[in-house]
């Protein structure tokens, strides 16, 4: 079992404050991020991740030590798929998610075998050594998706994972983001309110950098006050037409 906790973390970028006194505390399991555009979604996933730094006084724990200590030790066990990245349209996809294994450090006797178990997990096998320029968007979301899984990290972030899947693959991607989290703390952040209420085991809801709410979907949608109960309906609640 691992634990992610987050103690008063803010963040801020100019007289922006981003994050705002930010407490949670991740287990095992699927957390699901809700919220509009800039509602500090990304600046979290980023933080954790260590790809920016939070503001002094914040604490972030792994597993009772803190990030900055363990520093590549935690980094080792992070699987992040960024919402948009560029892809090497002239390399195939295993010779792209073989890159980023070496630069990851995976062992290079493992690389091969390692490659081929993240591309079959996406279902693309068929096409590993076919040039990603002739990839389509789901496809290319999928690439992104497998070298996340690279190494068999213990936290999974995922920024947007479904967008551009068509509905097949969207159900496939839910399916395996489920099954993964078993061992796993998965955080995924996402525009599809549907596809996060049907696996989630916790919801959390951020606004203008600040959680105002979280829990279980069942006891979120609890508190929608009209007949039509669902996640769709709650984000609306809080957010209206932003």
């Amino acid at each position: 079992m691992s634990v992610l906790k987050l103690e008063n973390v803010n963040k801020h970028y100019g007289n922006k404050h981003a994050l705002i006194d930010f407490d949670y505390e991740f287990h095992d399991g699927i957390y699901g991020l809700l919220g509009p555009n800039g509602a500090g979604k990304s600046t979290m996933m980023n933080i954790i991740t260590q790809n920016i730094f939070s503001d002094k006084g914040s604490q972030i724990l792994w597993n009772g030590e803190s990030i900055y200590k363990l520093d590549s030790k935690y980094r080792s066990q992070i699987g992040f798929m960024p919402q948009q990245q560029e892809l090497y349209a002239s390399f195939t996809a295993a010779r792209f998610v073989g890159y980023l294994a070496t630069l990851k450090g995976i062992d290079g006797k493992k690389i091969k075998s390692e490659v081929e178990r993240v591309l079959s997990l996406v279902e693309l096998s068929d096409v590993s050594n076919k040039k990603l320029g002739g990839f389509s968007g789901g496809m290319k979301q999928r690439v992104l998706i497998a070298q996340a899984l690279l190494g068999d990290p213990k936290l999974l972030i995922l920024d947007e994972p479904t967008a551009g899947l068509d509905p097949k693959q969207r159900v496939i991607t839910r399916n395996l983001i489920s099954n993964l989290a078993e061992d796993k703390i998965v955080i995924i952040s996402t525009h599809i309110v549907s596809d996060i209420e049907t696996i989630a085991d916790e919801i959390l809801l951020i606004k203008s950098g600040e959680l105002i709410d979280s829990g279980s979907v069942s006891a979120l949608i609890e508190k929608v006050s009209s007949d039509e109960k669902n996640l769709e309906t709650l984000y609306m609640q809080y957010y209206g037409e932003q």
